[in-house]
This record gives structure tokens, C-alpha cells and sequence, in this order.
């Protein structure tokens, strides 16, 4: 990368990439959760947007950083594949590359920085389907016709909510 004349690599450019998704990440950190806070956007012609989605406000951003930008694109990937979660797939991204880093800074390489990850990520998916995958069959016919009346409630109430704003 060049600025004003001069090569930046290494560290620093490492630094600057997690400080720019950090930075996503705190924008959209105090929106998580039942008590997550409104964000209230204004774009260039002055239309205002009040929101507590991650997506939303991650896509009403006018973002130029490279890394910052992956996150978002992380984000839109998980709001088109799942339609939730964007929010706590940033946070968690964002901190795993703070704790890379710090790694880093510590004085392990990153390739055995990425290779304890993709152990971490072997291991959990592991966990998952051992501990926490229920069989739908298992569930019985009323649970199931509960949890899909409750989806159609929550996508309504949403359809609702974004009619109001």
C-alpha cells in the first residue's frame, strides 16, 4: 500500500485493518440484543433512517477502508444466506481479529495463528453436531407448527416495522 509516497506493510498495514473493523464493529455492537439501542442515519439528501439491524445500518454506511469493508460484505453475505444475525457475525469477526492480532504482536506467526483457528472452527463444528442439533422428526408436530407460526409472526411484525419507518 502507498501513502504519500512511502510503503506500509507488515504490522502496520495489519494494525490499520483491524482498527478498521474494530471500528465496524463498535458502530453496530450497541444495536445487539433485546436492549439494543436505535441508530438514527442520515444520508446525503437528508431521508432519515431509525434502526437497530445490523445490515441496515451497515449498509447505509459510505465505508472506503478495504478490511472494513470485507466485514460488510461479510455481513450482506450473512443477511442473504440466513436473513439474521449481521451483527453478531461482525462482532465476533472483528474480535477474532483483534485476538489474531494481539497473537501477532506476541510473536506467533500467522500462519499458526490460522491454522489454531481452523482447528478452533473443526472443533466447534464438532461440539455442534454432537451437543446441539436436534432432529426435526424428534421435535414432535406441534413444536414444529409453533416454531414456524413464531417465524411468520416475527417476519410480519418486521414487514410491519419497516412499513412504519
Amino acid at each position: 500500500m502507498l501513502l504519500d509516497g512511502s510503503r506500509t506493510s507488515g504490522m502496520d498495514v495489519r494494525n490499520a485493518n483491524v482498527t478498521a473493523a474494530v471500528a465496524i464493529a463498535n458502530i453496530v455492537k450497541t444495536s445487539l440484543g433485546p436492549v439494543g439501542l436505535d441508530k438514527m442515519l442520515v444520508d446525503e439528501i437528508g431521508d432519515v433512517t431509525i434502526t437497530n439491524d445490523g445490515a441496515t445500518i451497515l449498509a447505509q454506511l459510505d465505508i472506503e477502508h478495504p478490511a472494513a469493508k470485507v466485514l460488510v460484505e461479510l455481513a450482506q453475505l450473512q443477511d442473504a444466506e440466513v436473513g439474521d444475525g449481521t451483527t453478531s457475525v461482525v462482532i465476533v469477526a472483528a474480535e477474532l481479529l483483534k485476538r489474531a492480532n494481539a497473537l501477532i504482536a506476541d510473536g506467533i506467526h500467522p500462519t499458526v495463528v490460522m491454522a489454531g483457528y481452523r482447528i478452533a472452527v473443526k472443533e466447534a463444528v464438532k461440539y455442534i453436531k454432537a451437543n446441539l442439533v436436534v432432529q426435526a422428526d424428534s421435535l414432535g408436530k406441534d413444536n414444529l407448527i409453533s416454531a414456524g407460526m413464531y417465524e411468520v409472526t416475527v417476519f410480519v411484525l418486521k414487514y410491519i416495522f419497516c412499513l412504519l419507518y
